[in-house]
């Protein structure tokens, strides 16, 4: 038993609290004798109990004594456990009388054979009922650790092979440790068995219907052996092969046939000679097949998709063909297809809102498009900077790889009222598009025109093509519609213009007030081989007069209903005039990087005649070249989804040798199939983990407003459901937890709750619970983290051959503390009350006192009696004193009133009569110095007043108050030389006044 302080810094508190008390004791007037003595001790207490507690007072008890609990691992993996019973049965006979002992074992949770012991009868035997087939060695070691009584070196024995698949042994380690628990550990070594296990069961994510796929099973065994490999789908067998194992990995691919739609539970199951071990014989995995795929074919021009259909739907894929302006103007609309092909469709036929929708289908839903080439395709259709181009692995400018006719171009925009808002607004990006594809050499000029023209760009070389975009992106809308003169200008401007193609894009939306007089105009045009186009935005355009001065000026017409759809008319007439942009020249294309595909091309590929040319982007893959070299065939990975860009056409005009060729309908499909979405798009993302024998679900909604209920529904093989409840833990985020008994593939549905009415909220999905990993085989890492556990906790790692080391070591002496600041905190306020009652009480003390003393003395107090005698006798000392005090110097009282001869009487010496109560001693007079009572003796004596004459007493008149004659006393006796009668009238008022102290004193 001993103490020690948390703090003991604050015990130089003592020091100032001592220096306040030596000044309390001085400068007390108050109290006096024993009552202040008291007093003082008990504030002195206080104060030094309140310093222990402020320093952290403890009491601790050093502890000797050992307690060990014995943690067995009775897992699976640990096979026959006797042996740990023997070790641990072993181990006891050499523990001491005062150490106490328990056993806990553990499977997935811990459980406890029996609790602490003195007893070296108690046994160790192991028969409490677990759970097998995992190993939680975290858990069995919580529950030992709460086993302790903390009086003892604690301490705990593990006997595992280590090989923890639940929990985390380190995590509780350190938690042992902070509470000096040690950890030693006895590693079981590994049992050596012929095993063969199957690893891991692949099946693709996602099939379609008649679509073949290969089974990948990973077979591991500890030895050489041969046996059977079964596959099952559904719990019907679909596959067996004869196959050969060798020590370590085995791979092997069973091919399948996707025969209906819906989710598939897929197992493999071998059967092996020689294998001790049949719980992990099997592997689970599950995939979902659709209906057969659907492609939308949008056709340029009719008819001309003949072979893509044909090959198509030789795979077994549906197709559906449509005209450009048939596009679904609703996203939702696009989910229903796996793939989108553009059959020669020109960028001025496809909406700006499709485009969009179109880009966006493919980049977040996973759904798959292909461009196919043509004469109104790729940068000949107009996609430069659309939508479609984004998406597409190339691009439409060619960055200088070929010599290209330098291009004069005049645009003749209509800015008038009708024009307003968005109109204006898409012209003038059409416009700023057409310029951005233009080169240096190339001469631009914009006039807009209402009433009459204004060059917003003069005719000018492209230097610096910011100054040309910001000066269109300013142009108003305001005015009439006048379209002569605009042309008019254009045509003078134009014709000053050297350029090796000339070319007038007008656009308008109205009817122009002039109706003649543009022959002279056309004919001027062809005459200088200067060519215009005209585009009709709207149904109040003037459609004939375009159509005629497109027609005569060599140009096109263009009849635009959906005004989005500008830029691409502007940007297929900037490339229109570069004819570069095909190439019509019979070749072979060559294979540069074909990857997954190189199998369609191994016996090599049929020429073409043409093709639109284009570069690849930088992160796209190039299958096919042509000489150039330009890509033919190209595809890269779009966000969610896959893109191709097939150059040539497939009406059979540039490729007639390709669509004739005899595996261009397998090569075709392929290619197709490869653009299919990688998953099945939903609005819940769902998770599993696998805990033990417990499966933890969580799914995040991704909508904007999840519902308040979901309720998941569990399929297993043997057709049991279990339904669990999830709980919204947060905005969109659901968890659950489903109990499962044994390994499979399980199927799962959603279903919103929240009306009243389950309503499925997304398709099926399944997870897969393996066998336990208890059951595989090891890599025999375990023993490894018994050692770190031991380091961790300053445990050792003991031996099979000495079971005595368990308690063979000095037991680590432990102080356990007392924490006393509750109890001294209680005696300091008990101190404190009495130390009040002490002050404040007006009690005897001094009996107190003395009978205190007694009983600490064993002694018998004193009667009631001496005590009242001894009050007597200190009376009569003091009155003995006072009469000593104004008598004569022996001490001898004063003589009688009628012996005193009149004369004036002393102020002080008749009030001190007055006090005395009819004598004239007074009371003791306190020592100022001391500030305490004198005695007696220390009190200066009253010198005697100097004899005077003797004169007769006047006789009071009636009715003076105090019987002192209302006239003026005598004058006072002359002093003599000496000056005694003054001192000693002074000695006599302050010996007064010090009595008077003293009274007042005393009644207190």
């Amino acid at each position: 038993m001993g103490v020690q302080f948390s703090m003991p810094w604050l015990l130089l508190l003592l020091i100032p609290a001592g220096a306040f008390l030596y000044y309390a004791y001085k400068s007390d007037f108050r109290l006096g004798g024993f009552r202040k003595k008291l007093a003082l001790f008990l504030r002195a207490f206080v104060i030094i109990l309140l310093i222990f507690v402020l320093s952290g007072l403890h009491g601790f008890t050093i502890l000797h004594d050992k307690q060990v609990v014995y943690l067995a691992d009775r897992s699976d993996s640990m096979g026959d456990t006797s042996r740990l019973s023997e070790w641990i049965q072993s181990s006891l006979k050499s523990k001491g009388e005062e150490d106490s002992t328990a056993i806990v074992s553990t499977g997935l949770e811990g459980a406890v054979e029996r609790k602490l012991s003195f007893s070296e009868e108690a046994g160790a035997s192991l028969n409490a009922a677990l759970e097998g087939k995992f190993t939680g060695l975290e858990s069995g070691l919580q529950l030992a650790g709460n086993l302790f009584e903390g009086t003892a070196d604690s301490r705990i024995v593990l006997l595992s092979d280590g090989e923890e698949n639940v929990g985390s042994m380190v995590g509780v380690g350190r938690l042992l440790k902070d509470r000096g628990i040690a950890v030693d550990v006895l590693p079981v070594p590994q049992r050596e068995i012929k095993d063969a296990a199957v690893e891991e069961l692949r099946v693709p994510d996602k099939l379609y219907q008649a679509e073949s796929f290969y089974v990948e099973v990973m077979i591991k065994s500890t030895f050489k052996t041969a046996g059977e490999l079964r596959i099952y789908e559904d719990n019907r067998e679909i596959g067996r092969e004869r196959v050969e194992l060798s020590a370590g990995e085995n791979r092997f691919a069973v091919k399948g046939l996707a025969k209906s739609a819906g989710l598939h539970r897929y197992k493999a199951e071998i059967f092996m000679d020689g294998d001790e071990s049949a719980a992990n014989n099997a592997g689970y995995d599950f995939t979902r097949v659709d209906g057969p795929p659907n492609v939308l074919i949008v056709e340029g021009t009719p008819g001309t998709s003949g072979n893509i259909t044909a090959a198509l739907e030789s795979g077994m894929i549906g197709t559906e063909v449509i005209p450009p302006h048939m596009l679904p103007l609703e996203p939702a609309k696009y989910a229903v297809y796996d793939s989108i092909i553009f059959n020669n469709v020109s960028g001025s036929t496809v909406g700006g809102k499709q485009m969009e929708m179109i880009e966006q289908a493919v980049r977040s839903f996973g759904i798959g498009f292909m461009m196919v080439g043509g004469e109104d395709s790729f940068g000949m259709g107009g996609y430069f900077k659309t939508p479609i181009e984004k998406a597409l692995p190339v691009s439409m400018e060619l960055e200088g790889k070929r010599e290209i006719p330098s291009l004069g171009l005049i645009l003749v925009i209509d800015r008038s009222g009708s024009m307003s808002g968005q109109k204006i607004e898409l012209a003038k990006e059409s416009a700023m598009r057409t310029v951005e594809l233009m080169r240096s050499k190339d001469t631009v000029g914009v006039v807009a025109f209402d009433d009459s023209p204004w060059w917003v760009v003069p005719p000018q070389k492209l230097g610096d093509k910011k100054d040309v975009l910001e000066s269109i992106q300013s142009i108003p809308s305001n005015g009439g519609t006048n379209i002569y003169p605009a042309v008019e200008s254009a045509l003078n401007e134009m014709l000053n213009i050297k350029a090796q193609r000339r070319h007038i894009i007008l656009m308008t939306d109205g009817q122009s007030a002039l109706q003649s007089g543009y022959d002279d105009l056309t004919s001027t045009m062809v005459k200088n081989k200067i060519t215009l186009s005209s585009v009709a935005v709207g149904a109040d355009a003037d459609k004939n007069l375009l159509q005629y001065l497109a027609d005569a000026a060599k140009g096109r017409y263009y009849y635009v209903e959906d005004e989005t759809t500008l830029p691409a008319v502007f940007s297929r007439e900037a490339v229109l005039m570069a004819k570069s942009y095909i190439v019509d020249k019979p070749f072979v294309p060559a294979v540069q990087n074909a990857g997954d595909w190189t199998a369609l091309f191994d016996q090599g590929v049929p020429g073409l005649y043409g093709y639109v040319a284009t570069t690849p982007k930088s992160s796209a893959q190039t299958v096919l070249v042509s000489p150039e070299p330009d890509p033919v065939l190209a595809r890269w990975q779009y966000g969610s989804g896959r893109t191709v860009a097939w150059t040539s056409d497939l009406s059979g005009k540039w490729s007639k040798e390709w669509v004739s060729w005899p595996a261009f309908a397998d090569t075709l499909t392929e290619i197709v199939k490869w653009t299919f979405p990688q998953f099945t798009s939903s609005p819940y993302e769902v998770t599993t983990t696998a805990a033990g024998n417990q499966v933890k679900l969580q799914v995040e909604a991704s909508s904007d407003n999840p519902p308040e209920k979901l309720v998941a529904k569990i399929a297993g093989d043997e057709a049991e459901e279990q339904t669990v409840d999830l709980v919204q833990e947060a905005p969109g985020r659901y968890t659950g937890q489903v109990n499962v008994s044994k390994p499979g593939a399980f199927l799962m549905s959603l279903e919103d709750v929240s009306g009243g009415e389950a309503v499925q909220a997304a398709p099926s999905s399944g997870f897969v619970v393996p066998y336990s990993p208890e059951y595989r085989i090891s890599s025999g890492g375990g023993e490894d983290g018994l050692k770190k556990l031991a380091e961790l906790t300053g445990g050792r790692v003991l031996s099979w051959d000495k079971p005595e080391e368990v308690f063979d070591r000095e037991a680590t002496s432990r102080r356990v503390l007392h924490d006393w600041s509750y109890p001294l905190l209680v005696a300091a306020l008990l101190l404190w009350v009495a130390d009040i009652a002490v002050r404040r009480l007006a009690l005897p003390w001094a009996a107190i006192g003395t009978r205190m003393a007694a009983l600490l003395r064993r002694q018998p107090a004193p009667a009631a009696e001496a005590g009242q005698s001894a009050g007597l006798d200190r009376l009569a000392a003091r009155k003995k004193r006072a009469a000593s005090f104004y008598g004569s110097s022996g001490g001898s009282a004063k003589p009688p009133a009628a012996e005193v001869p009149a004369q004036p009487r002393d102020r002080g010496a008749g009030t001190g009569a007055a006090l005395g109560g009819g004598t004239t001693a007074p009371a003791a007079s306190p020592d100022p110095a001391l500030g305490r009572k004198a005695p007696p003796e220390a009190i200066p004596q009253r010198p005697k007043a100097p004899q005077r004459e003797e004169r007769p007493v006047k006789a009071k008149p009636a009715g003076t108050a105090g019987g002192r004659a209302a006239s003026p006393p005598p004058p006072p006796p002359k002093p003599s030389g000496d000056g005694k009668t003054k001192a000693a009238e002074e000695q006599g008022a302050s010996a007064m006044d010090r009595l008077l102290k003293a009274k007042n004193r005393n009644s207190r």
